[in-house]
């Protein structure tokens, strides 16, 4: 009898393990391929320089991801570049993201930069940005018409971010904007120092932003080291 019941047992656990495996195989909710994000922040800060005269910022953005990589989106801030237009800045991208091997992730994007109202300074710029080892990263930006004056411009920064416990990050970057032609922009460095800490889809952070002696004495206020506190909300 008990013989008979320890086999009546063995077959009713055996004949369960296929639905452990089935379940256990299920595929994964499929992603959208949308995203989006709000930011709100204290200054809305561009390579080291301010955008809004050292005003506060709100930022939305969207984007369409394919399944091979390509993207397309757009994003907007205000801007405050002193008396009249522009009042906003509305820009539109296009790019391909991809995993060239398990430690290097490569995006290549061209931005157009929009100021409605003040359409003169509509340029174009072509991005290319790895990330290393997932925390290391550089960028190269180039331009040939930036600000729409006919001039070359190159950007070049690198950057390095680490995660802590409970949901911290810790981040650094530096970068080096150049112009061709000294009228349209002087050469300058910018830094940055950030501490972030996520809340769900939230992420809040507080950043230390600013330039070097160039960068202060070609742009003024506008280009000193402060601190910039945002928070964002992103899918």
């Amino acid at each position: 009898m008990k013989s008979k019941t320890l086999r009546y047992a063995l077959l009713v656990a055996l004949a369960g393990l296929p639905m452990v495996s089935l379940a256990q195989e299920a595929p994964e909710e499929e992603k959208s391929p949308w995203a989006w994000s709000l930011t709100a922040t204290t200054d809305y800060r561009f390579r080291g320089l301010s955008q809004t005269d050292v005003g506060p910022a709100f930022q939305p953005g969207l984007t369409y991801t394919t399944p091979v990589g390509i993207y397309i989106g757009t994003w907007a801030s205000n801007v405050d570049f002193g008396a009249g237009d522009p009042d906003y800045e509305v820009d539109a991208f296009v790019g391909y993201n991809l995993d060239a091997a398990e430690w290097l992730n490569l995006d290549f994007m061209v931005n157009r930069y929009n100021y409605p109202g003040a359409g003169s300074g509509n340029y174009n710029e072509y991005i290319g940005k790895a990330t290393i080892a997932e925390h290391y990263t550089v960028q190269v930006a180039y331009t040939n018409d930036v600000f729409k004056s006919d001039t070359d411009s190159w950007y070049y920064q690198g950057g390095i971010s680490w995660g802590l416990p409970n949901d911290f990050t810790v981040a650094a970057t530096g970068g080096v904007t150049e112009f061709a032609d000294g009228n349209v922009g002087r050469d300058y460095k910018d830094w940055s120092v950030s501490l972030a800490k996520a809340f769900g889809p939230a992420t809040l952070t507080a950043a230390f932003i600013g330039t070097d002696g160039d960068g202060r004495d070609a742009y003024g206020d506008i280009a000193d080291s402060r601190f910039v506190v945002s928070i964002t909300v992103a899918n």
